[in-house]
């Protein structure tokens, strides 16, 4: 699959973002923090590496990118390898789905959520972390995709668009954390973490039934 190429080449140089810019990591971290479940058994959906799944408390990761789960499952996760359009589990197996970063990369984003919603219990919660395509990180990102791997065959999207998907998914209730506020590379310290959307470039939504 031609998304998951550069993740299973390049998984040393996704690591290393991580390392290189470690107050946009906690600051997206502490945003998903506020929405993520503390309690009941939850999968990340793309969880990679599982920078945000060991310290948010998944029990279970999902990725089409073997190298990525060799990180995550050192992580403590327990991992799957597959997509997101076909997940390998019963229904109503999970509490909480995440997806972070992940919904510009898959090739359904319909299937995708449907399929998220079919895991989940009846008061499970779904948690989608991702850059606004309208944001100024999310603009730059699209002017420079073509220079990086990782984005080059990526799809992002807006904050509206994702809503529309979810509520077509059978998703009705809503609740909005944002945080990044500058450019990457200009961040040096904390960002904030705030309700709403519309001005942070990372954007958090917890969506339930």
């Amino acid at each position: 699959m031609p998304t998951s190429e550069p993740f299973e080449t390049h998984t040393e140089r996704y690591e290393g973002w991580f390392d290189e810019h470690p107050d946009v990591y906690r600051s997206e971290l502490e945003a998903l923090g506020r929405l993520v479940p503390t309690e009941g058994y939850g999968l990340e959906i793309g969880v990679g590496s599982a920078r945000f799944a060991a310290p948010l408390g998944i029990d279970v990761g999902i990725d089409p990118a073997g190298e990525m789960l060799e990180y995550a499952r050192d992580r403590g996760i327990s991992v799957v390898r597959g997509v997101a359009e076909a997940l390998p589990f019963t229904t109503d197996a999970f509490d909480t789905a995440l997806l972070v970063t992940t919904i510009c990369f898959v090739d359904n984003i319909p299937r995708t959520l449907s399929e998220a919603e079919r895991v989940l219990d009846a008061d499970g919660s779904l948690v989608i972390g991702f850059i606004d395509k309208n944001s100024p990180v999310g603009e730059i990102y699209q002017e420079t995709k073509e220079q990086n791997p990782f984005y080059r065959d990526a799809t992002f999207v807006s904050t509206a668009e994702v809503m529309d998907a979810l509520d077509a998914a059978g998703f009705t209730d809503f609740e909005f954390v944002q945080t990044i506020y500058q450019w990457i590379e200009e961040i040096d310290g904390p960002e904030p973490v705030e309700e709403g959307y519309g001005d942070g470039s990372f954007v958090g939504i917890k969506a339930t039934r």
